[in-house]
């Protein structure tokens, strides 16, 4: 099935799960989720990796065990496609890249990359540029000062501050979302982040710490 976009009845169903977060809701419902909400991402991460290699639909279940909210469905679809995030919910779409939480030893390999005039220079570049193509960068949660061992007037302390380092764009629902122009959006987002996503490949990269450990 080609992508044709998420139509009306998707932000509808949301909408009506906000209001009414509940099971009868879901397996009353749950057809349109199917068909109108899962069935598009499916269709989207078809065309964006065909293999299938680097994407996957997170699960609608919310993990309640830890939580005060007990209500047992997340209220938007979430999915990595072809290595970035793609999610709609009752309010729109919204898309994300980069690396959202870095375990230690990628952070303490970022910052190191940040600290060097090459590599720091080069990173504060590619964020002004990101930045100038309408993408927000920032780090999921960031420290209030320096981090240990850096000075606080050094000239890129904002990027050493950040604990992650994430591009995100967002669109308010409207006519497009519903046709294979949402596909567009998503494809450029993805190309505008790349030199970031390139920059944290090369100087980052994945964990090499025992899952317990991160």
């Amino acid at each position: 099935m080609a992508f044709r976009g998420w139509p009306v009845e998707a932000l509808e169903f949301f909408e009506g799960l906000e209001a009414d977060n509940s099971k009868p809701y879901w397996q009353q419902h749950k057809h349109v989720y199917e068909e109108r909400v899962r069935a598009p991402m499916e269709a989207l991460i078809a065309e964006l990796d065909p293999a299938g290699d680097d994407s996957h639909i997170f699960r609608p279940y919310r993990d309640v065990r830890f939580s005060r909210d007990k209500t047992p469905y997340k209220t938007a679809i979430g999915a990595v496609v072809a290595g970035g995030y793609v999610q709609v919910n009752a309010r729109g779409l919204a898309v994300g890249a980069g690396m959202w939480q870095m375990a230690a030893d990628q952070l303490e390999r970022y910052r190191q990359a940040v600290d060097d005039d090459t590599t720091g220079k080069k990173l504060e570049k590619l964020v002004e540029s990101a930045r100038a193509a309408g993408l927000k960068v920032s780090g999921h949660d960031e420290l209030k000062t320096a981090p240990r061992g850096f000075p606080k007037d050094h000239p890129r302390i904002e990027l050493l501050r950040f604990k992650g380092l994430t591009t995100w764009r967002e669109w308010p629902a409207g006519a497009w979302l519903g046709t294979p122009k949402a596909k567009d959006r998503i494809v450029a987002f993805m190309d505008d982040s790349r030199p970031i996503r390139d920059w944290l490949e090369s100087n980052v990269g994945p964990s090499t710490l025992p899952e317990r450990e991160r």
